[in-house]
């Protein structure tokens, strides 16, 4: 895996738009994988601003995020439709019928799963993957335990990650306790992968993902499995990882 090694979360999401954008301008109608949470926040802003002052061209793009929580509709405040309209699709010229994000609403969250993964194969598979990673290695809403071998699936939250995202809501009580979430297999798939790291909470995992070994009890080790990651961490999510690995690194 390549380490890209931020100063701040500015830079962070200024290094990551860079490179979204560098793809959509070799190929317009390339195929991305979206991610939410709050460490893309940067990328969004930074590629919004790209199309805004700079031309670039979303209008051939197919996205397909990763993830949403069973039982909100589209258009519930919390809902990662919501979200990607709110800090990247409004912003830009992106057709929202090339737009894809998992029903989590939907009656038949089996055969939802099975579609999102039928959707992805008739797009031509994706091109470059976004990934966060959360405190306990998990990428998407793949949890600890999560093997290489995991489609698009029902994901049950682990606690850790109910708490994590408990300040986007009213209360813990109100966050959903399962997603509908692309697997790990689903993920490698991407012919390219660019996961981002900001803050000290994110440090350990980021160390165990890089140094560790590779291990379903840190879904994003398995990212080891690909030829072609990219990782982008700033100061205080690189703090752990050991000075051979920082030196292998570039700044940006």
């Amino acid at each position: 895996m390549k380490l890209l090694i931020a100063e701040n979360y500015e830079s962070l999401g200024k290094a990551a738009a860079h490179i979204v954008a560098q793809v959509v301008t070799a190929k317009p109608t390339a195929v991305l994988g979206l991610a939410t949470g709050s460490t893309p926040i940067g990328m969004y802003r930074e590629l919004a601003r790209l199309h805004r002052e700079e031309g670039v061209d979303f209008s051939r793009v197919t996205t397909f995020n990763l993830d949403e929580y069973v039982g909100l509709p589209p258009h519930h405040p919390q809902s990662y439709h919501t979200f990607m309209q709110e800090h990247f699709f409004r912003h830009v010229d992106i057709p929202l019928e090339q737009t894809n994000i998992p029903r989590g609403d939907a009656p038949d969250l089996q055969a939802e799963c099975r579609r999102y993964e039928a959707a992805i194969a008739a797009a031509g598979g994706i091109d470059l993957q976004v990934l966060g990673i959360g405190g306990n290695g998990h990428i998407g809403f793949n949890e600890p335990g999560s093997d290489a071998e995991t489609t698009t699936r029902i994901v049950e939250l682990a606690q850790s990650t109910i708490k994590a995202n408990a300040r986007f809501f009213e209360s813990i009580d109100e966050v959903p306790t399962k997603a509908v979430s692309m697997g790990i297999k689903t993920i490698l798939a991407a012919k390219r992968i660019m996961l981002l790291a900001s803050g000290e909470a994110k440090a350990d995992a980021v160390r165990r993902m890089l140094e560790g070994e590779k291990t379903p009890d840190v879904p994003a080790s398995l990212l080891q499995l690909h030829s072609d990651v990219t990782v982008i961490a700033d100061k205080e999510a690189a703090a752990l990882l050991s000075a051979e690995t920082k030196n292998s690194g570039r700044l940006v």
